[in-house]
């Protein structure tokens, strides 16, 4: 029941993290989301079967972290007004949405504790803030495509973008793969995402 209620939390969070990324791109001149209907809130308009549903939940049922993705909306970094700085920023924005989310987990968690006594509440606040703990930590790994790649685009060149962009959209499968076998044989990293889940719980009072 744990995990069914982790991956009720992952869903919503997954979303409005590519949300918050046609949201920047359009406030920075990049319409193309918006053209593409994908600024709604409407779930059905986001969720990738495999890595919205599917994997999650094979993923949690295997007693592995549970991480996901929806489907990436679109955004055409050359019609953002500055390209180069504001491409970083629209990049950071699923990660800080994600942040944002975990402290309102958090921030109910502690009305939990201290208002209202409520055993749902907090249990409701824990799986949204650790679900979005570990989606902000996961996305913000500087590897291609996630979005703490934006850190290494900053240092490419600008008449290699166009190449770094092509690679940069079908790595996505690779990346997977390679987490998932970190996840079931190497374990790299593992105890650090951990440890970030610690300190949430312990900063808890």
């Amino acid at each position: 029941m744990t995990n069914f209620y982790f991956f009720l939390a992952l869903v919503p969070s997954i979303v409005l993290h590519e949300i918050s990324h046609g949201w920047v791109a359009n406030f920075f001149g990049d319409p193309t989301a918006k053209e593409n209907h994908r600024l709604t809130l409407n779930p059905l308009r986001h969720i990738d079967p495999f890595g919205t549903v599917l994997l999650p939940v094979l993923l949690l049922i295997s007693g592995l972290p549970a991480f996901g993705y929806a489907k990436p909306v679109p955004v055409n970094v050359g019609r953002l007004r500055k390209p180069r700085s504001q491409g970083f920023y629209v990049s950071l924005a699923g990660p800080l949405m994600n942040i944002f989310l975990s402290a309102i987990g958090f921030a109910v968690c502690e009305y939990a504790i201290h208002v209202s006594n409520s055993v749902f509440m907090f249990d409701a606040g824990e799986y949204f803030g650790l679900a979005n703990l570990v989606l902000a930590a996961f996305n913000l790994l500087p590897i291609p495509p996630l979005d703490g790649s934006a850190i290494i685009e900053v240092f490419i060149p600008r008449k290699h973008l166009r190449s770094y962009y092509h690679m940069r959209q079908r790595a996505l499968p690779f990346v997977m793969v390679l987490l998932l076998l970190n996840f079931a044989v190497f374990h790299v990293g593992l105890n650090a995402l951990t440890d970030l889940e610690n300190w949430w719980y312990n900063l808890l009072r």
